[in-house]
């Protein structure tokens, strides 16, 4: 992956700040439930970055 396009590394920001948005709105709501959405921001930050 680290031959990523930029349309991809674009598709990838997206994609974390939904999951961001998810996150934080699942950290506010339902905070016993906020490590659920975890993975898929933190995956698409890394992916988004460049670094996998």
């Amino acid at each position: 992956m680290a031959n990523s396009t930029a349309a991809d590394r674009r598709k990838y920001w997206l994609y974390f700040l939904i999951s961001f948005v998810i996150f934080m709105l699942m950290l506010i709501f339902m905070n016993q439930w906020f490590w659920v959405a975890m993975p898929f921001m933190l995956t698409y930050l890394v992916l988004a970055l460049g670094y996998m």
